[in-house]
């Protein structure tokens, strides 16, 4: 016999149990029935596939989420509900709202990547603030001289530029290591303000105890700033009678950048403010000359080998490009401008910046444009030009019996203070006009020497220009001829 939900039912078949949930119910609907053997469709009859026709499970059929039938035939009501049923191989319910869609997916993905996004750019944001802060407080502080960088242990206390540098570089003037220039660089504090012009500033600076000077280009004149750290860090360049470099570093002062040059610092100034200030004697006259013109047989001389020096011109010679040392010599400096000789192609490498050598200090090809500018001992002739022109200015100041002449600038009675290229181009191609050479210099051994010399330098014709070298030899053969008959 088998339980009905509407009638007894007694058959020697199955008895069929089923429950069914509909969506959006918790409630189990449970039917009873009884199948006859002669219910059964025949293909299943004959199959003997009966108990596998009457157990199985339907999901989500119209309003049904699930349906499950059950078959027994082994007792009487066997069908009651607490036979055992088999669950559905997935709960549909669940199913169904296991499905994420597109924007959920979307937003799974974006709102990590958006988060990890946001954390590295705080922590960006932190690093570089503090070192901004960092920078400013190091770099450009006032202040006393005892700072010292802990980041940059290979700088060790005591020792001293001069001897840092001869160690390092061994001679070749090639320049300091990077990691030590950077270390410099950023221990120094700018003191004070002492020049100023087109590039930027010239401040004095301290290092260690130690004065120095720090030439602050101006973002505008980067070109110049790179070439003369580079034509400063040239191999075999080094000389005394060379401006000595240190280092060159760029410094990002929290609202631009700095482009640094630092440089041996020398407290008399340029030879244009020392001979505003002072006169010379005629020894001291000499010194100085030679010193010059020493500097700058160096700059043009050619040293060949694997540590060779190529020759360099500086085609901005003048006196306030020219330092004065505390003993009374020389130190060419302010090589932005310079060129360079390549031997292997006889070539000049000509620095890619717009700035031109100063008017007043121009030879007389540079002014007409007839300089043969691939060849590069017109650039070594434009220098000799302007040799002589400072050999006037030092001439001038040289006090002979109490008589000397008042600091002036070459062709100042000729052009104004600040001359064109048209006004210089006339006074010195057109009307040929030098410099004015007292009479009473021809009294005076030294200054007939220098006077002598001076012509030869501002030749119009370039090709009769006396050489650097030349004019070294004959200020040093008077030197030491002084000197004996002292």
């Amino acid at each position: 016999m088998c339980k009905t939900t509407n009638y007894t039912c007694e058959t020697d078949g199955f008895c069929f149990t089923s429950v069914q949930k509909k969506k959006n119910s918790e409630e189990l609907i449970y039917n009873y029935r009884c199948f006859r053997p002669e219910a059964f469709p025949e293909l299943i009859d004959l199959s003997s596939r009966h108990e596998e026709y009457c157990n199985e499970t339907k999901e989500n059929i119209g309003d049904v989420l699930f349906s499950i039938t059950a078959c027994c035939r082994n007792d009487d009501f066997c069908n009651d509900e607490q036979i055992s049923f088999p669950r559905p191989t997935r709960d549909p319910q669940a199913s169904e709202g296991s499905y994420l869609t597109s924007l959920e997916i979307a937003m799974c993905i974006m709102v990590p990547t958006l988060i990890v996004c946001l954390i590295v750019i705080i922590y960006y944001y932190l690093k570089t603030a503090n070192h901004k802060k960092r920078g400013l407080h190091h770099h450009l502080r006032h202040g006393d001289d005892s700072i010292e960088d802990p980041d940059h242990p290979i700088l060790s206390k005591g020792v001293s530029l001069k001897y840092m540098i001869e160690m390092t570089t061994s001679g070749s003037g090639s320049g300091l290591p990077l990691l030590v220039q950077r270390s410099i660089a950023r221990q120094i504090q700018l003191i004070d303000i002492i020049g100023q012009g087109r590039f930027g500033e010239v401040w004095r600076g301290r290092w260690r105890g130690e004065n120095v000077a720090v030439k602050i280009f101006s973002s505008r004149e980067e070109r110049s700033w790179f070439r003369e750290a580079e034509i400063y860090q040239t191999v075999m360049l080094r000389h005394e009678n060379i401006l000595g470099f240190i280092a060159a570093d760029n410094k990002d002062n929290g609202t631009w950048t700095q482009l640094w040059l630092i440089t041996d610092y020398h407290e008399h100034g340029s030879l244009f403010d020392f001979l505003g200030r002072n006169t010379l004697d005629s020894k001291n006259m000499i010194r100085m000359a030679l010193s010059i013109a020493t500097g700058l047989a160096h700059l043009h001389m050619d040293i060949m080998g694997t540590q060779g020096k190529p020759a360099i011109a500086h085609r901005d010679l003048k006196s306030k490009n020219i330092l004065v040392k505390s003993n009374v010599t020389c130190a060419i400096g302010d090589l932005g401008l310079a060129v360079r000789h390549d031997v292997t192609n006889d070539t000049v490498d000509i620095p890619l910046n717009n700035r031109v050598g100063t008017k007043r200090y121009m030879a007389p090809e540079v002014l007409d444009e007839t300089m043969n500018i691939d060849q590069f001992d017109s650039f070594k002739r434009a220098d000799v030009y302007a040799l002589g022109l400072i050999f006037w200015e030092i001439a001038r100041r040289c006090n002979v019996g109490g008589i000397f002449d008042d600091y002036q600038l070459p062709f100042y009675d000729a052009v104004p203070p600040d001359p064109t290229i048209e006004e210089m181009r006339r006074v010195v191609c057109f009307d040929r006009q030098r410099p004015n050479i007292q009479n009473r210099w021809q009294s005076c051994p030294a200054l007939h020497v220098m006077s002598k010399l001076m012509k030869e330098c501002w030749y119009h014709n370039a090709t009769a220009r006396l050489t650097a070298l030349r004019i070294k030899k004959t200020l040093s053969n008077f030197k030491t001829a002084d000197e004996l008959q002292m």
